[in-house]
């Protein structure tokens, strides 16, 4: 990654919160089916036409990291579903101004890409796994791949790119693998997160109320780990973590969507179709592929960009309120971007 010698001018919103961070999603498209993500039957696609190319993905990048943007994380529906992602990645790390590259993936396709990942630099990976359990693991997926994706892991160990495991917590789906996965970080140098559900899979929330919030999640941990450490939170974390002591990896609690981290937001969101999100809970804010395609300069792009970051929602509440007709989020995660 190019990290000396690039002047880069901090980058503020209005509310006085540096930006450095996008998660920018390849492909609406996914090859899972899991239960809190979208629904059974999958959503309708956007043609593929409408999602940003990858010669715009690169001038994106290119811009926002002349804005301030340092860090970038690739997501989806998952990344590996579109071809030629390697050769996205390996133009990403080269362009001057990101420092790191991250990627998010559900692992089924990935365990062939890791060497090379490793090669290009990339920083870290998240890794979706709910369950350590294959039956489970179909359960909630709705699809049988538990294999290839126990394989990516291994090989990211093997290959010591940084992993993060994400697991959202589910009543009456994975209750049972919380302390599994806890387990997995006692010889393994994991990151165990987990996250609250949200309603985020094109069909509206599955509960009147949320039982497993960040906290009774917490409280549940904590009882079989009396011992559990609180560790200090990294800048910019989404995560409370923790450390059982003696063991290799730590453990995070995200409350996504209790929105508790709303006030050192330091990322933005770009959706496969080029929507920008300031907000993970906004509806889109800048249709940024309509920018790219209408053959004004960079520096345009970037005044138009800047008036959106001056724009932002002070949380989470804040953006949801001001979604258009004021209708809640029911949109699939695969759509807004992991």
């Amino acid at each position: 990654m190019h990290s000396t010698q690039f002047d880069l001018t901090t980058l503020y919103d209005n509310h006085g919160r540096p930006i450095n961070y996008v998660r920018l999603a390849v492909t609406d498209r996914c090859n899972l089916r899991c239960f809190y993500c979208m629904p059974e039957e999958g959503i309708r696609y956007l043609p593929k036409k409408h999602l940003l190319t990858f010669e715009e993905i690169e001038r994106l990048i290119s811009i926002l990291a002349c804005m301030g943007i340092s860090k970038v994380r690739l997501t989806g529906g998952e990344p590996f579903v579109r071809n030629d992602l390697m050769q996205l990645i390996e133009k990403i790390a080269s362009i001057q101004g990101v420092q790191d590259l991250h990627l998010t993936t559900n692992g089924v396709l990935t365990a062939p890409h890791v060497p090379l990942l490793k090669k290009l630099g990339i920083a870290s990976v998240n890794l979706s796994l709910d369950t350590l359990d294959r039956t489970r693991f179909h359960n909630i997926t709705r699809r049988d791949e538990f294999e290839p994706v126990m394989e990516t892991l291994h090989l990211l160990l093997e290959h010591k790119i940084p992993v993060k495991i994400n697991a959202v917590v589910m009543e009456g789906k994975n209750i049972e693998d919380i302390l599994p996965l806890i387990e997995l970080s006692k010889n393994y140098p994991v990151d165990i997160r987990f996250i609250e559900e949200m309603p985020f899979n094109g069909e509206g929330n599955h509960y009147p109320t949320l039982k497993w919030t960040y906290r009774n999640i917490l409280q549940y941990i904590e009882s079989h780990y009396p011992t559990l450490t609180k560790i200090p939170d990294a800048p910019f974390s989404t995560s409370y973590n923790y450390r059982v002591p003696g063991y290799a990896g730590n453990i995070g609690v995200i409350a996504a969507f209790s929105r508790t981290f709303c006030g050192t937001c330091n990322r933005i969101r770009v959706t496969a179709q080029g929507m920008l999100k300031t907000c993970l809970y906004d509806d889109g804010v800048l249709d940024i592929r309509q920018l790219l395609r209408s053959g004004i300069d960079d520096e345009e792009i970037k005044h138009q960009l800047m008036s959106a970051f001056k724009s932002r929602a002070k949380n989470g509440f804040e953006a949801e309120g001001k979604r258009h007709n004021h209708l809640p989020v029911s949109e699939s995660m695969s759509t807004i971007g992991g």
